[in-house]
């Protein structure tokens, strides 16, 4: 019997969207598909979560944040109490 529980089973290899799907393109001016690499929360999804190449989640945290300051998104989201 194990003393911490835990998967030891193996998991599905993240796949980069933007090297699996050449028509996608990180560009600040498209919301709907920077929307999948931010939490409701507002906050950017970390590479190991998303999948995305080193690369490539510089250029789209890049995009997020060029996309909050012409008010394309949010910064956060209303915490409703």
């Amino acid at each position: 019997m194990r003393k911490f529980g835990g998967y030891r089973g193996r998991r599905r290899k993240k796949v980069d969207r933007f090297q699996a799907d050449k028509t996608l393109v990180i560009d600040y001016k498209d919301p709907s598909v920077l929307k999948y690499f931010v939490t409701e929360r507002g906050k950017i999804v970390p590479r190991r979560v998303s999948g995305l190449t080193a690369k490539n989640q510089r250029r789209v945290t890049q995009a997020i944040k060029r996309a909050r300051m012409v008010a394309l998104m949010p910064f956060t989201t209303v915490k409703a109490h």
